[in-house]
């Protein structure tokens, strides 16, 4: 069967062995399933986020801090039943949330999984953690099964998203997608400091992009309004050899500063900011498998 699972509609017939845009063939595989702390405040509580690294991803973004994963491929194939079973695992171990980073590729598989576990009593929130690239007709599938969208809006500019993300239908995509994260967790419910379901949208400021960034605050405004989250992220880190002179530095404090200060005119609220350090730390854990495998890392 030709897959259509992400707005690559790449036609790929994975379950046969081919690859699709993504790199993805018709097995399941995964990089590190574990705790994590490095999420917003009401995702990584104080004992961390499940956090399950899917491997492959339809985007894959030249600045891209996962790209051992994302476009390397690093991971483990799974089954089903073990990805259910690490579902389990990770609450074990005092998880507050199943967080799957890079799901889309993996969407049937990850529906089965989900479904196992809710018929077996599981009670986590589950979180789908993506780059917002993605089609309505897939997240649809989804529906009763995703309690939190952590998804990013990485631009309004389909020159940007053509150059660094080859993906020139971005913006259109990630709006449909955003509107229906918002159709089906329309408002943000928290248990004390923990959120249980809601949307929180992500972006990633760029170097020189500060217009388009304004473009993403004013779609959140019209999307969102105050029933969901903004998280304004300062961590973008140059990547190495960086062929792109204009995204080959971090950010400024004034760039950062100029964004946050329009979403408050814009009577944003509700928002998740980084602090100067943030650029120095690494977000980015050891894909080691970690948790991926039964009795063992």
């Amino acid at each position: 069967m030709k897959c259509t699972i992400c707005p690559r509609l790449c036609g790929a017939d994975r379950n046969g062995g081919e690859r699709g845009y993504c790199g993805a063939d018709g097995s399941l595989k995964v990089a590190r399933a574990a705790l994590h702390m490095w999420e917003e405040p009401p995702i990584s509580g104080e004992r961390g986020s499940g956090t399950v690294f899917f491997s492959h991803c339809p985007l894959k973004c030249v600045y891209c801090q996962n790209r051992d994963i994302s476009s390397g491929g690093d991971g483990l194939v799974i089954s089903v039943d073990r990805l259910c079973e690490i579902f389990f695992e990770l609450k074990e171990k005092g998880a507050h949330n199943i967080n799957l980073v890079s799901p889309t590729q993996y969407t049937n598989e990850i529906i089965a999984a989900v479904k196992t576990a809710k018929s077996r009593g599981f009670d986590l929130p589950f979180v789908y953690n993506t780059s917002g690239y993605e089609r309505v007709e897939t997240l649809q599938k989804f529906r009763g099964l995703i309690d939190i969208y952590l998804t990013d809006f990485k631009y309004m500019s389909p020159d940007a998203a053509k150059i660094y993300s080859n993906a020139a239908d971005y913006p259109n995509v990630a709006e449909s997608a955003l509107r229906e994260m918002m159709r089906q967790q329309p408002t943000c419910v928290f248990d004390g400091e923990l959120m249980q379901s809601g949307v929180i949208v992500r972006h990633l400021i760029l170097p020189g992009n500060i217009g388009d960034s304004k473009d993403v605050v004013d779609i959140f405004s019209d999307i969102c309004g105050s029933h969901a989250c903004l998280s304004l992220m300062r961590q973008y880190t140059p990547p190495k050899n960086c062929t792109f002179a204009e995204i080959s530095r971090p950010i400024t404090d004034g760039e950062y500063d100029e964004v946050v200060n329009y979403a408050l005119m814009c009577g944003i609220k509700n928002m998740f900011l980084q602090d100067g350090e943030s650029v120095s730390e690494s977000f980015i854990p050891a894909f080691d498998y970690e948790g991926v495998l039964k009795n063992g890392t």
